[in-house]
């Protein structure tokens, strides 16, 4: 079998870094594209909560969990996110009482995160790790992005 490594020899003059125009006009538009942000983030947050739209559902609470990531812009000095904020922003997401949907909570979430000062965007992943189907399953999760543009 023949490699396919190419030796060059050390007597070329070709640098390893040089690129064909086309491939640098290609990495100059990703970088371009390339956000200048920061995100903080909370994974694996995990509540009790009743949610659901089945009977034992508005009587027990089940478990929740909340991955939250928040986003700003780094153009100069950005305000500082609290993370005991954002974790009170997700526990109060849940605080409502009863509600019937994932989506809710991660709305509630996103939109609640999105008002704080110096958040670009924000991304709510909620997920249900019991949910009563007929087969296995690991859990149901609702994401929700949102950006103030």
């Amino acid at each position: 079998m023949r490699s396919s490594l190419v030796s060059v020899p050390a007597t070329c003059k070709v640098s390893p870094f040089t690129l064909h125009a086309s491939a640098t006009n290609s990495i100059i538009a990703y970088i371009s594209r390339v956000p200048n942000r920061q995100t903080i983030s909370l994974h694996g947050m995990r509540f009790h909560a009743l949610i659901g739209i089945l009977p034992h559902e508005a009587e027990f609470p089940q478990p929740v969990e909340i991955d939250l990531t928040v986003w700003r812009e780094r153009n100069g000095w950005a305000e500082l996110v609290d993370y005991r904020r954002l974790y009170e922003i997700a526990a109060n997401g849940l605080a409502v009482g009863h509600g019937p949907y994932l989506e809710d909570v991660a709305e509630h979430v996103a939109e609640q995160a999105l008002g704080l000062n110096g958040v670009d965007g924000v991304r709510v992943a909620v997920r249900k790790p019991h949910v009563a189907l007929p087969g296995p399953l690991e859990y149901a999760e609702v994401v929700v992005e949102r950006t103030t543009r």
